[in-house]
């Protein structure tokens, strides 16, 4: 409880007393102008009775606000949380994009990787052949030194 709820109890509780302990005074019927008609009534009780009327009217205001005020909150929580929905899904749909991005971009850099080693492999077997073509020419330039020296 806080401290209205408990200044309210107070204040009824000790309107009530002080009606308890009146009830005579409350009840002893008085001339009551109306302004177009006077009638014998008790005045106090009427005082109490509007009083009580007054305070239903002020309860049920302060029901229906704070109801009115609930339900504004849980139709802001919805939208709250669809909007939450919306951006938690243009976040993934993001990520699947850059997902796809990334994919290709990787599969483009793996073909000019392999494109770049087919060059490179291709260089080398013409430099191996090349190498090869030389070896095979010494070695038969030597042959043919070799053969001219066992022939003379």
């Amino acid at each position: 409880m806080n401290f209205r709820t408990i200044s309210i109890a107070i204040i009824v509780a000790l309107i009530a007393v002080l009606a308890a302990f009146n009830w005579n005074a409350l009840s002893t019927p008085t001339p009551v102008s109306f302004g177009v008609t006077e009638i014998q009534a008790p005045l106090g009780v009427l005082m109490l009775a509007l009083t009580i009327l007054l305070s239903v009217f002020f309860i049920a205001y302060v029901l229906w606000l704070q109801s009115s005020v609930l339900m504004a909150a849980h139709r802001h929580s919805k939208e709250l949380q669809s909007q939450r929905d919306l951006a938690d899904k243009a976040e993934a749909s993001r990520f699947t994009e850059l997902r796809g991005v990334l994919e290709a971009l990787h599969a483009r850099d793996k073909e000019d990787l392999i494109a770049r080693l087919d060059v490179l492999e291709a260089h080398l077997v013409s430099r191996a052949q090349e190498s090869d073509n030389s070896t095979a020419a010494y070695v038969g330039q030597l042959e043919q030194q070799v053969n001219q020296l066992n022939h003379r």
